[in-house]
């Protein structure tokens, strides 16, 4: 169905998204050797046993790089590529950003004169955030220039200092000690294989007192056939070699195999389900336009994207991991009694931003 419609073989009479909340009743789901088997063995298990920097950016960049108005198209003004976080369905998609990124600043407990590391910035909206409404001193990677340029001309229109976004492959970070870290779904791309080191990479660049944010994308545990079939959709056409989307206990075990203690999660799959169905409004909203500049097959797989992700965050088929985390320091008496008031111990609300978010709003 969805390579048919993408190829303009078929069409609906209804919007994508109302076709697909009907799926179960209009189609079945089934492997095809030409879409899916062929894919799988060919593309998929070869990317999920490299994950060498020259795999990985020939992956990933090009994604990120398709263009900038291409993702501001559905993601809006804020250009955050994760889930909001809201208290009304009625929200607008910018508040639930903003939201969200003062949450992330608030679970790391950052404060002012703070050294933060962002590890797959994007578009650079979180460094924003965090230099001007936490005072934070903040550096993000990515390994797409078009995210550089953006955020770059999004601090001079703002004037905004301390924020400083790379070109960068994570494995080329400088040995530097930090405050607190945060990763918003780049993990994924990490990939199975490297995860382990990924997170004791992380780990060695944390202050003793640091504190390491996760926010990643996973799968339940308990999963249903259609939850592989659209997995199989989202490696082959939307997130490629973004094969580290499992279960939280996977996750949870893997920090703590590192050496960090967990001491936050939260699941936001309803969020996120939300959130999509907003961007999913933005793309329709702005089809005219992206058809003009990408053409008609891409607008429509970005359909098919977005309602069927909306859909399977929704139904718990997948959703999004917020996991705040602190080194484990196995009990040594010296890292907690050390004369100075520990991050532990503080209120999550005295490190707030600037602005209020009813100010946002």
């Amino acid at each position: 169905m969805y390579e048919a419609y993408m190829h303009e073989k078929i069409d609906f009479k209804a919007d994508v998204y109302d076709v697909l909340m009907r799926r179960n009743e209009l189609f079945s789901f089934n492997f095809s050797f030409k879409y899916s088997v062929r894919f799988f063995l060919g593309t998929l298990l070869p990317q999920n046993i490299d994950h060498s920097q020259s795999s990985d950016k020939g992956e990933v960049k090009p994604v990120y790089d398709r263009g900038n108005d291409f993702y501001n198209w559905f993601l809006g003004r804020t250009m955050v590529y994760t889930s909001g976080i809201f208290e009304d369905e009625s929200e607008m998609l910018e508040t639930g950003q903003f939201r969200k990124l003062n949450s992330v600043c608030k679970n790391v407990h950052m404060k002012e004169g703070d050294d933060h590391l962002d590890i797959g910035c994007g578009w650079g909206t979180l460094l924003r955030h965090a230099a001007k409404e936490f005072g934070a001193k903040s550096t993000g990677i990515t390994l797409a220039q078009n995210q550089k340029e953006w955020h770059e001309k999004a601090c001079r229109e703002e004037k905004i200092k301390n924020a400083d976004s790379l070109v960068m492959d994570y494995r080329d970070l400088p040995a530097k000690k930090y405050d607190c870290i945060t990763c918003l779904e780049m993990a994924e791309h990490v990939g199975i294989k490297n995860f382990q080191k990924f997170l004791l990479q992380v780990k060695g660049l944390l202050k003793d007192d640091g504190l390491f944010y996760l926010q990643i994308a996973g799968l339940r545990r308990a999963w249903q056939y259609e939850d592989l079939c659209w997995g199989i959709f989202m490696g082959q056409y939307i997130f490629p070699a973004a094969d580290a989307s499992c279960p939280l206990g996977w996750v949870t075990t893997q920090l703590e195999r590192a050496g960090f203690e967990v001491h936050r999660v939260e699941n936001c799959g309803v969020h996120y389900s939300l959130t999509i169905k907003k961007w999913y409004d933005n793309w329709i909203s702005n089809k005219k336009e992206v058809i003009k500049k990408y053409g008609e097959y891409w607008y429509r797989m970005w359909c098919i994207f977005l309602a069927w992700s909306a859909i399977i965050a929704a139904q718990g088929s997948s959703t999004v991991f917020m996991i705040t985390n602190h080194i484990n320091h196995k009990n040594d008496a010296r890292s907690v009694h050390n004369g100075k008031k520990n991050k532990l111990f503080s209120r999550m609300d005295t490190f707030v931003g600037k602005n209020t978010l009813a100010t946002q709003q």
